[in-house]
């Protein structure tokens, strides 16, 4: 296996935002290198404990390798969404601090055979999970042109989603579409040459769109969130980073959710909804990183922090 390469974005921002307790109990929901939960575990005392998840078999064994000098971790190979029911198998029904990074790791982006990104040629993949069995390949060659048009549109924000959508289509009645590198030049042919020459980056939200679709990324977020919420202990944080708007709204509206009494319609003169809040934001306009982080990671640049604190 190579080295399970990322570099952890907002790192003490991230961490600093659970207020972590010596002796408490916390989870790296999407514990990847581990470089987060190295650093959770070093503000952990022995009496403290962190539990580790991620999808990604090989990112669990990285996190493994890296922090296999604290006896307080757990790992549980899954997805962050089955959180609560995992922890519950661990006898876990409360926790002081939940902490995910939604990003795609380093390593997942510059391993050519996990079909992530278009700089590299690999199979068309793009499975977190590699033991699901949808791919990238049955979405670009299975989906109706109507179904991929509205992936493309709904979780790639892509303007030229229909123009991408037939170029594909066409190329796939004559041979499937393998790699990643023959998608890049189908949807590449889609566009004008200055606009590919001019603005460049023109297939980098067809594949996030594709990616989010296989991994189901979105339709599980909003619960996960929720659960993440409803785990906390009182004074509990979860601290979650984002990398593009559809996430962050997500979370964004959670949280406000969360945070706020009456959530009856504007124009309803009395509360009708009985809705209390449960938590309060810590911040309230998303922690971004330095310009001395992106200049050392440029793939943070789009990273958004925010953190909620339960009551």
């Amino acid at each position: 296996m190579a080295e399970f390469l990322h570099i952890p974005v907002l790192l003490n921002e991230a961490v600093e935002g659970l207020a972590i307790k010596l002796n408490g109990i916390y989870v790296d929901a999407t514990c990847g290198g581990g470089g987060h939960s190295k650093k959770i575990v070093e503000s952990l005392s022995n009496d403290g404990r962190l539990v580790c998840f991620d999808q990604d078999e090989e990112a669990i064994k990285a996190s493994k390798e890296r922090l296999k000098g604290f006896k307080n971790v757990a790992f549980v190979h899954s997805n962050f969404k089955d959180l609560k029911n995992e922890l519950a198998k661990m006898g876990i029904t409360k926790v002081d601090g939940i902490l995910a990074d939604l990003g795609v790791s380093s390593y997942q982006i510059d391993t050519a055979e996990r079909g992530f990104s278009f700089l590299h040629d690999g199979p068309l993949d793009m499975r977190m999970n590699r033991e699901q069995t949808v791919s990238a390949f049955d979405v670009v060659n299975g989906y109706s042109e109507e179904r991929l048009k509205n992936v493309l549109w709904q979780y790639g924000e892509e303007p030229s989603a229909s123009n991408i959508v037939k170029a594909i289509v066409k190329a796939r009645k004559i041979k499937p579409i393998e790699t990643t590198l023959q998608l890049k030049e189908i949807v590449e042919s889609a566009f004008p040459k200055k606009v590919i020459f001019g603005k460049g980056g023109v297939t980098k939200k067809t594949f996030q769109a594709i990616r989010i679709e296989v991994n189901g990324e979105l339709e599980i977020l909003k619960n996960a969130v929720e659960d993440f919420v409803e785990l906390l202990n009182s004074k509990g944080r979860v601290s979650i980073i984002t990398f593009h708007s559809l996430e962050d709204r997500i979370v964004k509206n959670v949280f406000k959710e969360k945070a706020t009494d009456c959530i009856c319609p504007p124009k309803t003169p009395i509360c009708i909804c009985g809705h209390k809040a449960e938590g309060k934001l810590v911040n309230k306009k998303p922690i971004v990183p330095t310009a001395q982080e992106i200049e050392k990671n440029e793939r943070s640049r789009s990273a958004k922090l925010r953190v909620f604190e339960k009551f």
